[in-house]
């Protein structure tokens, strides 16, 4: 929701080329606006974010607390702690759901992992680490544990894995960590893999117990300068980094950070997944090598 204000002369609802300049200004005045309160007042950092993506959130916030406009909103953000903390959770994204991008799992099931279980046929001492990062409420790190108990099932139980998911919201980790979901979140899941990975109870499904033990959550900010890894991996050292839904709500140099990290813990040969969207950042970045022209699939030179 905007707030406009006509001046002598100007029907209401009606631009002028005046309107049209000082708009922009307007909305990054907002913007900055929001980022120095919450930064100054709360100590809490949104100025990676896109933008574009931080004022839509702004927006919406304001509509929802029933603010006149979303300048009136930011003056009320100097004064309202809560609300503070509830714009900053608003600006992660945190929808998910099991094998969500069937042409990037069918790849990973099909090529990706079982040339990497290969391998580690060969070297006995080391397990096939995988980085779920920017998690959310654990699908995405569920699913690839799925595909790795049935690749390890399939090579006789002779190869080992463990995946690291971590994301930055509490909240969203508490979920992952229980692993109970609606019928929603798994409507992609085959009736096969719901009867062996799953316990259905009355309207939801719980991951079952055995496959917990394969997958670590914790918490880490991607933007965090003092390390390249959630410190539960120890160093790193993966075989497959998956990161979707996340580089897109970021400005271009918070990306180009994050892509820097995720890559400097990925192993030469190996493999980057994140989604349709945010192939062209992944392009731009220039340092992954596209495995498919119709997925978000990349190898690490």
């Amino acid at each position: 929701m905007e707030f406009r204000c006509a001046g002598p002369g100007i029907l209401p609802g009606k631009e002028t080329v005046l309107d049209a300049v000082k708009e922009p200004v307007f909305r990054r005045s907002i913007v900055d606006k929001a980022i120095k309160t919450m930064s100054q007042k709360y100590g809490l950092d949104v100025a990676a974010f896109d933008e574009t993506f931080l004022l839509k959130t702004i927006e919406r916030r304001s509509e929802i607390t029933s603010c006149e406009n979303p300048e009136t909103y930011t003056e009320n953000l100097e004064q309202d702690r809560i609300e503070a903390q509830t714009l900053y959770s608003s600006l992660h994204i945190s929808y998910t759901k099991f094998f969500r991008d069937s042409m990037v799992y069918s790849l990973l099931e099909n090529q990706v992992l079982p040339v990497l279980a290969a391998e580690r046929m060969k070297d006995t001492r080391r397990e096939l680490r995988v980085w779920s990062a920017g998690c959310s409420s654990g699908a995405e790190a569920w699913t690839l544990a799925i595909l790795l108990d049935e690749l390890a099932l399939a090579f006789g139980n002779k190869i080992f894995y463990h995946i690291f998911a971590s994301d930055i919201s509490e909240t969203e980790l508490t979920v992952a960590r229980a692993g109970v979901y609606n019928k929603a979140a798994i409507e992609n899941v085959t009736l096969k893999r719901l009867e062996n990975y799953f316990i259905f109870n009355g309207s939801s499904y719980t991951v079952l117990p055995f496959l917990k033990d394969r997958v670590d959550f914790s918490f880490y900010d991607l933007l965090e300068n003092k390390t390249t890894c959630p410190p539960e991996s120890i160093y790193g050292g993966f075989d497959l980094v998956v990161c979707c839904n996340v580089l897109l709500y970021y400005r271009p140099k918070a990306q180009s950070f994050i892509l820097e990290k995720l890559q400097s813990c990925l192993n030469p040969g190996g493999y980057f997944v994140t989604t349709e969207a945010e192939i062209n950042i992944i392009k731009n970045f220039g340092k992954f090598r596209a495995v498919s022209s119709n997925a978000a699939l990349f190898k690490n030179p």
